[in-house]
């Protein structure tokens, strides 16, 4: 490789939890041309199978790497996700779910600005949806321009006038639309893992609102549903 094509490269960080989304947004970096570095977190949460099924994305979507940050946010609970007592709904409820893990992008967020300013890289990728969100105030476009202002605030690169780009190309889709647009990428969506609660093979409950979102994604886009469910009722 010539130097001029190393100096060309585009680094990124891409924010890689295992589902669906965040597996069409590695794929829509690929797309775009950066050199990807994947990051998952293993932080507690009870759909541990997911940590699995990021590992698989990141290969068959061809990560340049990809790395899991281990923390345990299960310490402080508040969560469905990561305090066992909670129980996830399954049945559609109002305002923002007990499935919603507090502070869970920021603090993503942050370690990945870290791991890219290192990379010299000045591109994250995120997955956060404001259509199919169930409500999560961390998915909202006004937070995605909010902590781009504080990326290009509370770091060195930021100062030095090198500004930052949080993508969220799925910010405005709806599931249909996110599925249509990772399988013309040649995502493979039973790779991914969606569920709040999936068992240790992941397979899916087929009853929280993660999955609920995922089935009608498949029903809407006119494509069969490759998940794995744990009764063939689904």
């Amino acid at each position: 490789m010539a130097v001029e094509d190393v100096m060309m490269e585009r680094h990124a960080v891409i924010l890689l939890s295992g589902g669906l989304d965040s597996a069409t947004v590695l794929a829509e970096a690929r797309q775009a041309g950066f050199v990807c570095h994947a990051l998952s977190f293993d932080y507690g949460q009870r759909h541990r199978a997911e940590i699995v099924a990021s590992q698989r994305v990141a290969n068959a979507l061809g990560a340049f790497e990809h790395r899991i940050f281990t923390l345990d946010l299960s310490l402080f609970g508040g969560s469905a996700l990561t305090d066992p007592r909670i129980a996830v709904p399954e049945a559609a409820s109002s305002g923002i779910p007990v499935t919603y893990v507090p502070a869970r992008n920021t603090i993503m967020l942050s370690i990945a600005l870290a791991w890219a300013e290192v990379l010299t890289s000045q591109d994250i990728f995120i997955g956060v949806n404001a259509v199919d969100y169930s409500g999560y105030p961390d998915c909202r476009p006004e937070y995605i321009a909010a902590f781009t202002r504080m990326a290009n605030l509370a770091t060195k690169a930021g100062v030095e006038g090198h500004e930052w780009c949080l993508h969220a190309p799925l910010q405005t889709l709806s599931k249909a639309d996110i599925i249509r647009r990772g399988m013309a990428l040649g995502v493979n969506y039973a790779d991914t893992v969606s569920c709040y609660q999936a068992d240790e093979d992941g397979r899916a409950c087929g009853m929280c609102d993660a999955c609920r979102l995922r089935r009608q994604g498949f029903i809407e886009a006119g494509v069969a549903d490759p998940t794995r469910y744990r009764s063939a009722s689904h």
